[in-house]
């Protein structure tokens, strides 16, 4: 492909992504992967070239932009040699007008943040903007091995270039690129891919051999993994370890995960949304540890999924919180005296943060927040947050709680 062909489809990529973001469609990646399927032409220079520009022009522009060209533009409009492709020729985007070049600028005017501006509103008050440019970036690669297959000595020896995370006993982080999947311990369950900032989610938890646990919104599973593991290295067996979600595809990923860990023992269960009670019911008053990893806006995440920002608006915004609301009360209906329920968003906003977690203990005046000593995030009044920057992790909010009965 010539290089004005590469832009016209990074073009045509981000008309499909913008589309994609406000309906609720597919995800980037996987819209890329689908585009390039049927244009077996292109090359793997020229796959990576369109992917390079795409994923630029998600994360140099704020608000979702009206569409590809619009994006492509907004880039141009501070590179000349990228305006220069725009010549019109055969596989050519058409040249840029003035009119086009004005549109851009007074966009750009209009929001120079990285985030969408009714976003970058919100975080002002407690996000700077390095923090808040920084969850464009781009992530790193972290692994968590599981201590009862192998241990630190092995997993550097198989990856020579990573390093231990300082505070976390099962945590490494990899170089760009590694290729984990092909190494001879992710292939007998041994290490698994997981953000640092999941990592101290589960160690907040404290999961221990003689537990009862429910991971409520359990996915494709590597949380309940990681409870899994550190029940195992306990002593225990797993036994007394439910995950749990009402996604059946989801959840139905994370059997081989087990099968692969050598985890045979944890309990899975499909929920039917709304009518969760039922399912649950025999566990009322039981477990030790509720873990609910709530469906959020992700915007913890957004170097991994940087379109993402676009999907959000504040009305998706407020189902989310009432469905993390929803959670939390049905979780408390499961927490034994004295037990622990953990909830844990990868957000960056008060409203599904320590905002949701003051009214949750508004309405359970029998909890109480039980901050747990460890070397990263800040204190908040109802929680511990996560940033990028400081911390090195995607974004998160964690609150563990204590139920006194």
């Amino acid at each position: 492909m010539i290089p004005q062909a590469r832009v016209e489809a990074a073009i045509e990529l981000l008309d499909q992504i913008i589309n994609a973001a406000r309906d609720e469609g597919s995800a980037a990646d996987r819209l890329i992967s689908g585009y390039f399927k049927t244009r077996r032409y292109a090359g793997s220079k020229d796959r990576a070239a369109v992917r390079a520009l795409v994923y630029r022009a998600i994360r140099h522009i704020g608000d979702c932009p009206k569409n590809g060209r619009s994006a492509m533009i907004r880039l141009a409009k501070d590179d000349p040699e990228l305006a220069a492709l725009f010549d019109g020729g055969k596989h050519a985007p058409a040249p840029i007008l003035p009119q086009e070049i004005e549109y851009a600028a007074q966009k750009s005017a209009e929001n120079p943040s990285l985030l969408p501006l009714w976003l970058a509103q919100k975080m002002d008050g407690y996000l700077d903007k390095d923090e808040q440019n920084a969850l464009l970036g781009r992530a790193p690669l972290d692994i968590r091995f599981n201590p009862h297959i192998t241990n630190l000595e092995a997993v550097l020896e198989a990856f020579p270039e990573g390093k231990p995370i300082e505070g976390l006993p099962y945590g490494v982080r990899l170089t760009e690129g590694t290729q984990v999947e092909k190494s001879p311990l992710w292939q007998k369950g041994a290490v698994e891919v997981q953000d640092a900032g999941s990592q101290w989610a589960s160690l907040i938890c404290q999961a221990k051999s003689d537990m009862r646990i429910v991971d409520l919104c359990a996915g494709v599973g590597g949380k309940t993994l990681a409870l899994a593991s550190d029940i195992l290295a306990d002593g225990g067996d797993g036994h007394g370890l439910i995950a749990c979600d009402t996604d059946r595809s989801r959840l139905s990923r994370l059997q081989p995960r087990l099968k692969r860990a050598g985890i045979e023992t944890v309990e899975q269960r499909l929920l039917n949304p709304k009518e969760e009670d039922q399912a649950l019911a025999d566990l009322f008053e039981k477990e030790d540890l509720v873990l609910i990893d709530a469906p959020c806006s992700g915007t913890g995440t957004w170097r991994r999924n940087p379109e993402a920002r676009w999907r959000l608006n504040p009305e998706r915004l407020s189902r989310l919180t009432a469905i993390q609301a929803y959670l939390l009360d049905m979780a408390t209906k499961l927490v034994q005296p004295g037990g622990h329920l953990v909830y844990v968003v990868c957000s960056l906003l008060n409203e599904e943060g320590n905002d949701q977690i003051a009214a949750f203990l508004d309405r359970h005046s029998d909890w109480t927040v039980e901050n747990i000593a460890i070397p990263v995030g800040s204190v908040q009044e109802n929680g511990r947050r996560l940033t990028v920057l400081k911390d090195q992790t995607d974004g998160f909010f964690i609150s563990r709680l204590k139920y006194s009965g």
